[in-house]
């Protein structure tokens, strides 16, 4: 099999970001589609060209991309799943942050993953109005714009960190626990699942908390941390990837001692398993 090569891939999902949804941020037109969410043109300009592109240079791996049917997705998820010695499966969200977009909040882009064996082998996601470019291949390190990217070295203590939280897709109780007495100094939530997860790689954020994020969301991200040396894991303490397109929760810190401190002041304070 012609293994996809992270450069190149880096490179296709920048150059379509720049492309396709660029020129579209100063008119989005955004509609909202059944599920309550929102689409615009540049989400589906972004996905079928990545998609083509995709396909020239590796025409075996099929793509499951965010505005597909859920039939199609569970379809091309399930062959995946059944085939761990084939050749894997694109996951892409051709515009994370579509509210953002749709605002003129500054804050989106895309998110790809190659999922292969049951492991996010690869994994881009792109800051288009900051033109940075975040990347990883398992066990080879994370980078970005090409540099090597480690989160830093010694946080801040718990009552001092930065956390990114979205509040309305946790339990009440949680989220009541978290609004009446943060263990944290300060917290934000900038719409984009896909760069929530770069960010605490690159040690803008400390902790990160998120009840429900679709696959597409958190693949490439989440390879992101992992290579970059991060630590994740669901409220329950499983592995947030787990091969399906189940939603998942996300706890998240770059740093082992303060991703301890912040695992068990949530497990002491009303989180539900996800």
């Amino acid at each position: 099999m012609n293994t996809p090569e992270l450069a190149i891939v880096s490179a296709l999902l920048r150059n379509a970001a720049r492309g396709e949804i660029l020129p579209r941020a100063q008119s989005p037109d955004p509609r909202l589609k059944a599920d309550g969410t929102w689409i615009t043109d540049a989400d589906l300009a972004m996905q079928t060209r990545v998609q083509r592109e995709l396909a020239a240079l590796w025409p075996d791996i099929p793509l499951l991309g965010e505005e597909m049917s859920a039939a199609e997705q569970q379809r091309l998820m399930a062959e995946q799943a059944a085939a761990p010695d084939g050749p894997g499966l694109w996951v892409l969200d051709p515009l994370d942050g579509t509210s953002n977009f749709s605002a003129g909040l500054p804050v989106f882009g895309p998110s790809l993953a190659w999922i292969r064996g049951g492991r996010v082998r690869l994994g881009v996601v792109v800051d288009v109005m900051r033109d940075e470019v975040f990347s990883a291949a398992l066990g080879a390190g994370a980078q970005l714009n090409g540099q090597p990217l480690r989160v830093p070295q010694g946080p801040p203590p718990l009552p001092k960190t930065i956390a990114c939280i979205d509040f309305k897709r946790l339990s009440a109780p949680l989220a009541t626990q978290l609004a009446m007495r943060p263990p944290y100094a300060s917290q934000r939530s900038i719409g984009s699942v896909a760069l929530d997860w770069c960010w605490v790689a690159a040690g803008r954020f400390h902790l990160y908390l998120h009840g429900s994020q679709g696959l597409w969301d958190y693949a490439a991200g989440s390879l992101i941390l992992q290579e970059a040396g991060g630590h994740a894991q669901t409220l329950g303490g499983e592995a947030v990837f787990n091969n399906t397109l189940e939603k998942r929760s996300a706890v998240c810190t770059g740093d082992a001692g303060l991703f301890a401190q912040w695992v068990q002041w949530l497990d002491a304070n009303s989180a539900t398993s996800g």
